[in-house]
This record gives C-alpha cells, structure tokens and sequence, in this order.
C-alpha cells in the first residue's frame, strides 16, 4: 500500500524534472542578435564563416555557442610618445573612429578574439603615429597639424581594412612637447606679438605724419591763394575775399538814404 502512494509522487516528480530540462534545452536553442551586432555561432569552438545577422537563431544546445561582436561606431583613444624630425619628444593623444564590416566577424574572430583593440588597433595606432611624427618638426606639427591628422588617419585607415577594421575618423586630440620647447614656443609667439605692436604703431606714425603734411600742403596753398588776391588789383581782390567770409548775410540798418555796401573802385560790397 505504501509503495503504491509513492508511485504517483515520484511520476509528478520526474514529470516537473523532465519539463524544466525541455524547457532549459528549448531555451538554449534559441539566441537572439541584436541591432548593430553580429553572431559567431562555434561548433567545439570552431566558428562558422557566415556571420549571424539580427534576429533569432537556433543552435544546438551544449554543442554549439555564440559570441556577439559590436559593429557599430567606435571609439579607441590613445596616447603615443614619438620624436619629431628635429628630436623634440612628442606626446600626441589620437582618437580613433571605426567599425568593423559585418562580413569579416568570423574571420577576425578566428584570427584575432574579442581584444582586437589591445591586439591590432593599438600598437599599429602606435607605430603609425611614431612614423608619422618623425616626418615633422615639432613646430610643423603645430602649423601643420590637418596634414599629419591626414597623414595618420590614410594610413591606419589602408592598414585596419585589411582586417575588416573600417576607419571612419581620426583626431589628433592633443600634441604634448617638452617643457624646454613650450618655452620656445612661448617665447617665439611673445617676439611675433612684440614685432607686430612695432609695426602698427610705425604704420600710425606713417599714417600721421602723411596726414600732417597734407594739412600743411593745404595751409601753404591757402596762404598762397590769399596772397595773390593781396597782390591782385591793389588787394581789392583780397579785401573783397575777407569782407564775404566775414559777413553773417544781414545787411546793415542805416537811416539817412546812405548806401549799406563798400564800394572799392568798380566793385560794390
């Protein structure tokens, strides 16, 4: 009687076992990719060439596994110590922008991992900016600072595609020099500010000594006018002159029938 009782309990007991492991495995076999990723389905670790685009997939449970990789933008910055043409020691802080190309997952994958950052982006960044660097002077490194971020990013760029490492950017974020060279630099810029406050203010000079000679020219001329209007007709001309500018245009009040004008010669004022 009591072996009969335990029957049932045990069959609901294997039964709710049994379920959960369908429900576990049934689980497993489905997996998810999502937006701006792709899927490395590995079969004993050996990873299927097709990279598994979004959506839901199936494997076989125990046996097959996925690793999701970004493909989406991203960011790697770093900084790089090199020496420029003239020997000056450079710290440049780079910036990169990339993403990998959908088709090449598996493949990079399999020849690289998951660190391709630390494995392939970082010390080629390196060697590319340390060549880059030697080809500049630290000053032309500042002057030409769009040639080398060019320079740099054509570079890395033709290099990381051929690991399906698309770059998109670089940005030459910082350019750290010594602090013996920031002083030159210092100095330099102080001479140039120095040289064009002397070159403004001998323009103004230039400027103000043109302006006094021509109001002078302008005065000797006047002068030479009123001078010829003395010399002319006995300086009637000239006290004619002097009578006009300092009229105010009223005329005179006089009573008596006198006549309110100057009258010199043939020339009535």
């Amino acid at each position: 009687m009591e072996t009969k009782k335990e029957n049932p309990i045990k069959g609901l007991i294997t039964l709710g076992v049994v379920s959960v492991l369908v429900i576990v495995l049934l689980f497993s076999a489905v997996y998810q990719i999502d937006a701006g990723q792709r899927g490395v389905l590995l079969t004993f670790g050996n990873p299927d060439m097709n990279a598994k685009a979004e959506g839901l997939h199936f494997k076989i449970p125990f046996i097959q596994n996925v690793v999701k990789m970004d493909i989406k933008t991203q960011k790697y910055e770093a900084e790089a110590s090199a020496a420029s043409k003239d020997l000056q020691t450079v710290t440049s802080k780079i910036a990169t922008n990339y993403h990998l190309t959908p088709d090449s997952v598996p493949m990079l994958y399999k020849e690289i991992g998951i660190n391709y950052q630390e494995r392939v982006i970082q010390p080629l960044e390196q060697e590319i900016v340390k060549a880059t660097t030697a080809k500049f002077t630290a000053e032309e490194l500042i002057t030409k600072r769009e040639e080398v971020r060019l320079d740099i990013k054509n570079t890395l760029h033709e290099r990381l595609a051929l690991r399906g490492i698309i770059v998109e950017e670089v940005s030459i974020v910082n350019f750290d020099f010594s602090p013996s060279f920031n002083a030159a630099i210092e100095a330099k810029v102080t001479s140039l500010q120095l040289k064009l406050k002397a070159d403004n203010d001998l323009q103004r000079i230039m400027v103000e000594a043109e302006q006094r000679v021509t109001q002078a020219k302008g005065e000797s001329e006047a002068i030479a006018i009123q001078a010829q209007a003395i010399n002319s007709q006995g300086g009637r001309d000239y006290v004619q002159l002097q009578a006009i500018n300092k009229w105010d245009g009223v005329l005179p009040k006089i009573t008596g029938g006198a006549t309110p004008f100057i009258s010199l010669g043939n020339s009535t004022i």
